[in-house]
């Protein structure tokens, strides 16, 4: 399964913006871009260059690389509607996304992990593939022999019930969750602007 294999906290502070829970600390403390000439590195961007870190951005927040995510645009180009709120919207569907959101996992490598190595089911069924697109009314919950996994158990007790979005059900009890619906752009809550990367890929 090919992802990213660079440190997660460096690529968040030359993007500005943390992109996973741990690198939240570090941007506190090195809230700039890495490396010997970081602090001192200023000047105008691009506007080329303001687009490709929106993509940037985007990518690894939800953990795809170059050719996946180019397979999200044209899927979203191809659908009615904007293309880039289709876009965000394709990228929350994503298995890995909903096992994350739901509280099942800190972070969404720790939910890919949980995923490929089928912990995970949807509607009863074993799926190991993180790209996978859940749908709306779709049941995603763990297999019998995973239901007690102390990671799991742990990241939902820290998990508070508010950071559980809307169009996410969820069971702590019995540990699965129900994807309700697809969001709307306006309820994701990330810090991207998607139609900087339309602007990107239409050129």
């Amino acid at each position: 399964m090919a992802r990213f294999r660079g440190s997660i906290t460096k690529m968040s502070r030359r993007l500005g913006v943390a992109l996973a829970p741990k690198a939240e600390k570090y941007m506190g403390r090195r809230p700039y871009a890495p490396g010997q000439h970081g602090q001192s590195r200023r000047g105008k961007i691009s506007e080329y260059a303001l687009q490709l870190r929106e993509k940037q951005k985007m990518k690894y927040i939800y953990g795809v690389l170059e050719r996946q995510f180019r397979n999200y645009f044209k899927k979203a180009v191809a659908q009615r509607g904007i293309t880039g709120e289709n876009l965000v919207k394709l990228l929350e569907r994503r298995l890995d996304n909903v096992v994350y959101r739901s509280g099942f996992a800190p972070s969404r490598a720790s939910s890919r992990q949980l995923v490929s190595h089928c912990h995970v089911r949807v509607n009863g069924k074993k799926v190991n593939i993180p790209s996978y697109l859940v749908k709306p009314g779709d049941i995603v919950d763990f297999r019998q022999k995973s239901q007690n996994m102390d990671a799991v158990r742990n990241s939902l007790n820290k998990t508070p019930d508010s950071q559980i979005p809307a169009w996410i059900q969820v069971d702590k009890a019995n540990m699965k969750s129900v994807f309700l619906n697809v969001p709307e752009r306006a309820d994701v809550q990330e810090p991207f602007n998607e139609q900087l990367v339309v602007e990107l890929y239409s050129k």
